[in-house]
């Protein structure tokens, strides 16, 4: 055997040729050297092969991910991006192998400064080059707004924009064909990103997926703190328990399962849904763990009632009944809900001391009149977007605990009254689907799983996955008609148990049979 000094040659040589039969992973590790982009600080390009459990020890602590899946090779880029003289936003670009020529952008959650990792992996491995960035500041909480508008800026509407610029010019800079088209995927305060765009900067995308989209956001902001001075805390006669609010459920059940032909445990379209709490109000003498008092019940009437400004417009729509199990110890816990609290503590009074127990619809009012930077994203006139060629795919799961599926109605009513179109028009380039029985993006007592992120995932066929929907309507000009999610047996990734064809708006499903409910030609658009 020859000396370990006269195989090292060899060995390099060998390495050589191996590391050039990467050029995939060549091209990832000479790319920083290439960037050169105004604003733009390269903090690290890595590779990532697939099948990595890919380590996120800088994310900040409250956004919960220590670590993301990779499943497919991907040329890491992470940057800081100055968004102003005392602004930035950290910016991710991730760079497929298995590139099909299509640049897409992820959103974010809540007021939250975190890049969505997850959506970045699931959307890089489909092909797409994909941005994610932390909009403009770290953490889910609101404080880092306090006293300093440029981060507010950067959270309404600055921060995605200004990944998406950057991100185009980077995709151009690694893929010698550049891009095709150009795709937006978000959900929550992503969906309401994903309407900004629509409204502000029409050229960014040739296709938006907004699920479940957070507009109309200030006054969503006061809707979501008026819940606590209807329950009252825990010690209030006002107040149910998580318990209580599964006994209203099951009796909005009863009430509403079958009107849409079909007892499933899903009620189909909740907006036909009015229930009527006091049948459930308790016998004298009757066990309180089955049935509610007099004020108990005037709660749930008022928890299931729009919200209006001081002077009687209407500010935000009612919570659909459906959800009261999943919103029971988030909206009604007995407590100021966190995200509400936060906004008029750093942004609306810039007072960190504020008691959110003393909101009042005059809160609103201060609130909705400031509107900084147009958060409210309620603009209803998107003809810009239209005559760009945009599309725009919006769902909302109308089991929703977080954000109403009414007001998703209500942005599509206010749509075509403002553009005077029917929905026949409106479809030519915006469709909203109903996904009965999702929870707030996902999750949820039915058919949820429509590929609007991995967690839904059934497969990635246009007919069963949002996301190749849109791809679909934007590259062959075939629209989708309905969207077909999967009710799993266990959870995401567990069999699938059934599958339906959710409706396009207007239209909503009615049980006609004879098959079975778990049947989905048993349903029928109306």
């Amino acid at each position: 055997m020859p000396p370990f000094r006269l195989l090292l040659p060899i060995l390099t040589a060998g390495s050589a040729v191996l590391a050039s039969q990467n050029p995939f992973q060549d091209k990832c590790s000479g790319f920083a050297d290439k960037i050169h982009l105004p604003n733009v600080k390269v903090n690290f390009v890595d590779y990532v092969p697939g099948g990595t459990n890919l380590s996120l020890a800088d994310s900040p602590t409250s956004c919960g991910e220590t670590s993301q899946s990779v499943t497919a090779d991907v040329c890491r880029v992470a940057m800081a991006v100055a968004t102003s003289n005392n602004s930035e936003i950290t910016l991710e670009a991730w760079f497929p192998r298995n590139y099909t020529g299509r640049f897409l952008s992820t959103g974010n959650g809540g007021l939250s400064g975190c890049i969505q990792y997850y959506d970045m992996a699931y959307t890089s491995s489909l092909g797409f080059a994909t941005v994610g960035a932390n909009n403009g500041h770290n953490g889910t909480s609101g404080e880092p707004f306090y006293r300093h508008p440029e981060v507010v800026e950067d959270f309404v509407h600055r921060s995605v924009h200004t990944g998406v610029v950057i991100g185009k010019q980077l995709t151009k800079m690694f893929y010698d064909e550049g891009f095709d088209k150009s795709y937006y995927l978000g959900c929550s305060t992503g969906g309401r990103q994903g309407f900004k765009s629509v409204q502000k900067y029409p050229n960014d995308f040739d296709g938006v997926v907004a699920g479940a989209p957070a507009f109309n956001m200030i006054n969503l902001m006061s809707w979501s703190a008026h819940f606590y001075p209807i329950t009252g805390p825990p010690s209030s006669d006002t107040y149910l328990s998580p318990a209580m609010w599964k006994v209203v459920h099951e009796e909005i059940l009863r009430q509403c399962d079958e009107i849409d032909g079909a007892k499933d445990g899903i009620i189909e379209d909740p907006s036909l849904c009015y229930p009527i709490p006091e049948a459930i109000i308790c016998k004298p003498g009757q066990n309180s763990t089955s049935c509610l008092s007099g004020k108990q019940a005037n709660t749930v009437r008022q928890v299931l009632s729009p919200l209006y400004g001081v002077n009687g417009t209407l500010l935000y729509p009612r919570m659909q009944p459906g959800s009261e199990v999943s919103a029971a110890p988030i909206m009604y816990s007995g407590q100021p809900f966190a995200y509400s609290a936060d906004w008029y503590r750093y942004v609306v009074y810039s007072n960190p001391d504020w008691d959110a127990t003393t909101f009042s619809v005059r809160d609103a009012a201060v609130a909705l009149k400031q509107n900084p930077y147009d958060l409210q994203t309620w603009d209803a006139d998107i003809s810009p977007f239209r005559k760009a060629g945009g599309k725009v795919l919006t769902y909302h799961g109308l089991q929703d605990e977080l954000i109403s599926s009414e007001n998703s109605k209500l942005y599509y009513a206010r749509v075509a009254e403002t553009m005077g179109l029917p929905p026949k028009e409106l479809d030519d380039f915006y469709r909203f689907f109903q996904i009965s029985g999702m929870a707030h993006c996902g999750d949820g007592d039915g058919a949820y799983g429509i590929g609007n992120q991995l967690e839904s995932l059934n497969d990635v066929n246009p007919d069963n996955n949002v996301l190749m929907a849109m791809v679909r309507w934007v590259e062959k000009g075939i629209p989708p008609e309905t969207i077909r999610g999967a009710k799993f047996t266990d959870g995401p990734g567990s069999a699938v148990e059934y599958t339906r064809k959710h409706c396009r708006y207007p239209r909503r499903n009615v049980y006609k049979g004879p098959g079975n409910y778990t049947d989905e030609n048993a349903w029928q658009c109306v």
